[in-house]
């Protein structure tokens, strides 16, 4: 083993301690719910998919505060 290999990763301060494992089955195993990584994912990460879809929505007319249809 290197010495990399020992290192952990430098990680945001709301994932310390997380830890992912796949099992023999392909089955994803984690100390953190999904659903709280995806709130955290939310908070953090900038969807490109969403970004351009806004864009359009501008375009369009439309606004955040309005509901969609």
């Amino acid at each position: 083993m290197s010495k990399s290999d020992n290192e952990k990763p430098k990680v945001n301060k709301e994932l310390e301690g997380f830890n992912l494992k796949v099992d023999s089955f392909g089955e994803i195993k984690s100390n953190i719910s999904i659903d709280d990584i995806n709130s955290f994912l939310n908070k953090n990460v900038n969807d490109k998919k969403l970004k351009d879809r806004d864009k359009s929505d501008r375009l369009k007319g439309k606004s955040d505060s309005e509901p969609s249809e």
